[in-house]
């Protein structure tokens, strides 16, 4: 799905399996995809490379907003390409200090991988692509939300969605970061909220009215 000519969603729209959306960031220089998903769907960004003629050997970074293995099984494919591999470094960390059974039940193995550089809060610029980085804790401690003010696209993982917020029942969740966190993003302005499940919401009022509708809602259940 074509959202601007540098700007490509992979959304995952099954109701049979649980799989999270990713999204491909491209200049006339690099090719940064935004959550890959689980490695076993992993086809369903294959597929939509090659609509784009690209493949993984095309990408140059893949960014994980955070590190549950509905976003982060399938880096696994990108241990032999070029392409770097990052996250923040407090979400590597809970996956270095969870004990063996509890990564087993996660279905995530730190022994496949590992990001060649970590996420800090400020610009990270690829090639001449420049991107605001955030970390907004709540649903994961080193969950991030990324900003693209050349698009005025905001990246928010798994913090908010349409209609929706986060967990925090999982490891490391935590509702009063992630309400905080929700507050924060909120102040920032974006045409595109591109989140890791769900539809995408366009326009900047829709944005806004979004997370407006989303405190409103859901806050006094977290």
């Amino acid at each position: 799905m074509e959202l601007t000519p540098h700007l490509h969603a992979f959304l995952w729209t099954s109701m049979q399996a649980n799989n999270c959306n990713t999204y491909l960031l491209r200049s006339d220089e690099k090719n940064i995809l935004v959550d890959p998903g689980h490695a076993a769907h992993f086809e369903h960004v294959e597929r939509g490379l090659r609509q784009l003629n690209l493949s993984v050997a095309d990408i140059d970074l893949v960014i994980c907003t955070h590190a549950h293995p509905d976003h982060i099984e399938a880096v696994r494919f990108f241990v032999d390409t070029k392409a770097q591999f990052t996250l923040h470094g407090d979400e590597w960390q809970l996956i270095q200090n969870m004990p063996p059974y509890l990564r087993r039940t996660l279905a995530i193995d730190p022994e496949q991988f590992a990001p060649d550089f970590f996420l800090t809060e400020g610009e990270l610029n690829v090639g001449d692509i420049a991107l605001e980085i955030y970390h907004t804790p709540g649903h994961s401690p080193g969950g991030v939300t990324l900003r693209w003010p050349a698009e005025r696209a905001m990246f928010t993982g798994d913090l908010i969605f349409r209609d929706g917020l986060g967990r925090t029942d999982l490891p490391g969740g935590n509702g009063v970061q992630l309400k905080a966190s929700i507050r924060r993003m909120g102040e920032l302005t974006a045409d595109w909220l591109l989140s890791g499940h769900g539809e995408v919401v366009t326009g900047t009022d829709a944005v806004r009215e979004n997370f407006r509708q989303v405190e409103a809602t859901w806050f006094a259940y977290v």
